[in-house]
């Protein structure tokens, strides 16, 4: 099975405990698709959605200043189990009803947070009474006392030339991060044993560490949580500082394996992250449970749960059925927006279960174009390389302008979404569930009196490809709304004007290209659509998601799915596709029966 890394100096075996992991040896084709804005700049296409550029010049302001913004909001009893094969509704709230503001999303997010905690990772505790310690351009010391208890620990620090205070990324276990591209780019690194707060080899009736000396070896809580607890705890210390040599507020986190867990569970629970970088995470990190159990050579829930104790105690009454979970990864990824999130996977290694950690960033990425920051999150899984946590060159670039957009606070880069046809799939296999367009006024404190937003469904992140529709967890999402709504559509068989519909190019490769339709409902609400259009030259489409395919030759028809038919008057969805020859985008009509 796979293992990390360094540890006090010693090296772990990478692949160790008797499991073959089977490598890819060569990277299919490869699409790239856009969350927010572009993702690779086409001549001729569409470079950007105006309805996210607001969040763009916001990103800075994106971390919060508190550990936990909802630690207020009334969380109702979580209620009973029940068994749901699809990935649960982020926008549902526990009492049934959907939200219907971006600000309803606070005590929405609590509610996640509250589930996430009591049946997958364990409790991660606030902010202890007392928390003190030291920083220096070589180090940071931690001193923590609670419950009559107390313990300590340290990370060094290794701070660019110059004059601070300098932003800084949060390295785990120091294994499979570029922590040279990190300091290149004018960030600190701060190198973090996560060990020292909960160490690995231990039963989970004698947990050891800084974190289990204060709140028990007996605890439920499982070491990714108790990890987090730990880059909380120096986020405090750089807090009380006063800021002259790192910044409080320009904090990044990143890790790669188990430490890739380790660094997504710390960006999910701590707000006040601005940047959160899992590298190869593997089952117990960012893929979806759900996906997980079905993913062919995907690391099983019950070897993870056993491997160490990652998570909480309470996930083994999940190991066999995540279908009975509340809770889903695509919800601890909407827990990081509108934060950065920029997620690093391996297609080559079959053990980490690349296919459903795109499948959650693809419904996680729901979340952010939700709250109208689709462009802070990437993707990234197209390397050539299948060696396990190997610092790679295509991720050089996504990561220097992370770190300036959401660290140095100089950068604007929209987020990518860059998902390898090895490991795709198809989010409409596992989303139900409609993104509503989340008005930004303030709602009553009392929930919304309507089980149902009257929102327009928001577009799917684009999908990317998958090679055939297969039973196995593959994300394939749409990608964020085309940015105008467009021509008048012709009449074809239902009643025209009702809607209309543009075609625009989201990547090409030498004989094929992705495209993304976008149906706007107009000044009255639609139950249906279909959109018709002729290719211009050979151009046929080979795969679609978010939409029925029908037609001949170079005449097309696409229908609705079940899901995404009913569109709110002026609101809008989407469906992608790819097709080989060469891209073009046609005049296309729609019509609702």
């Amino acid at each position: 099975m796979i293992g990390d890394i360094f540890s006090g100096g010693r090296s772990r075996a990478l692949f160790s405990g008797g499991t073959g992991v089977r490598r890819g040896l060569v990277v299919a084709a490869v699409a790239a698709l856009s969350l927010g804005l572009a993702v690779v700049e086409i001549p001729g296409g569409n470079a950007g959605v105006g309805a996210l550029a607001p969040w763009t010049a916001q990103a800075a302001n994106a971390a919060a200043g508190v550990e936990d913004e909802g630690a207020d909001c009334p969380v109702p009893d979580l209620g009973q189990l029940t068994s749901n094969s699809r990935l649960p509704d982020p926008f549902k709230k526990i009492n049934g009803q959907r939200i219907t503001s971006k600000s309803d999303w606070r005590c929405r997010r609590e509610e996640i947070k509250k589930q996430a905690e009591r049946y997958i990772y364990g409790e991660k505790p606030g902010k202890p009474a007392g928390v003190t310690g030291t920083v220096s351009r070589t180090g940071i010391t931690v001193n923590v006392s609670a419950n009559g208890r107390s313990s300590s620990f340290s990370a060094s620090v290794d701070a660019p030339s110059g004059n601070g205070p300098f932003p800084a990324v949060i390295v785990y276990g120091g294994f499979g991060a570029d922590t040279a591209t990190i300091k290149a780019s004018g960030a600190a690194v701060i190198s973090y044993d996560p060990f020292s707060v909960g160490r690995e080899g231990t039963p989970r009736n004698n947990k050891q560490g800084a974190f289990y000396s204060i709140y028990g070896s007996s605890s439920s809580t499982g070491l990714l949580a108790a990890w987090a607890w730990g880059v909380s705890r120096i986020i405090d210390v750089i807090e009380q500082s006063g800021g002259s040599i790192l910044k409080a507020d320009a904090t990044g986190v990143t890790g790669c394996s188990r430490y890739g867990k380790g660094a997504f569970v710390a960006g999910v629970f701590d707000q006040r992250i601005a940047l959160t970088m899992p590298i190869e995470s593997g089952s117990a990190g960012v893929p979806i449970l759900r996906g997980i159990a079905q993913e062919s050579g995907a690391q099983p829930l019950s070897s993870a749960y056993s491997e160490q104790p990652w998570l909480g105690d309470a996930f083994s009454s999940f190991t066999g059925n995540p279908n009975q979970l509340p809770v889903d990864t695509h919800e601890m990824v909407g827990m990081i927006a509108p934060r950065g999130l920029f997620i690093m996977e391996n297609p080559h290694v079959d053990w980490l279960g690349a296919q459903s950690g795109s499948v959650a960033a693809l419904a996680g990425a729901e979340i952010y174009k939700a709250l109208g920051a689709g462009d802070n999150i990437s993707y990234w899984s197209d390397v050539q390389d299948g060696t396990h946590c190997a610092s790679r060159s295509e991720w050089r670039t996504p990561l220097q302008q992370n770190i300036q957009k959401f660290l140095l606070k100089t950068g604007n880069t929209p987020g990518v979404f860059r998902i390898s046809s090895r490991k795709s799939g198809n989010l409409s296999q596992w989303k139900d569930w409609t993104t509503p367009t989340l008005s930004d006024s303030n709602p009553s404190p009392s929930p919304s009196p309507s089980p149902s937003p009257s929102p327009s469904p928001s577009p799917s992140p684009s999908p990317s490809p998958s090679r055939s529709p297969s039973p196995s967890p593959s994300p394939s999402g749409n990608t964020s709304p085309s940015p105008s709504p467009s021509p008048s559509p012709s009449p074809s068989g239902g009643v025209s004007g009702a809607c209309s519909a543009t075609i625009r190019v989201v990547n090409s490769w030498s004989g094929g290209w992705q495209g993304e339709v976008t149906v706007r409902a107009g000044n009255s609400s639609i139950n249906g659509w279909t959109v018709n259009w002729t290719w211009p030259d050979s151009q046929s489409i080979t795969q679609i998601w978010g939409g029925v395919h029908s037609g001949s030759g170079s005449d097309v028809t696409v229908r609705n799915e079940s899901w995404n038919g009913s569109v709110a008057a002026n609101g809008s969805t989407t469906f992608g596709f790819l097709a080989g020859g060469t891209s073009a985008t046609p005049s296309a009509t729609c019509t609702s029966p």
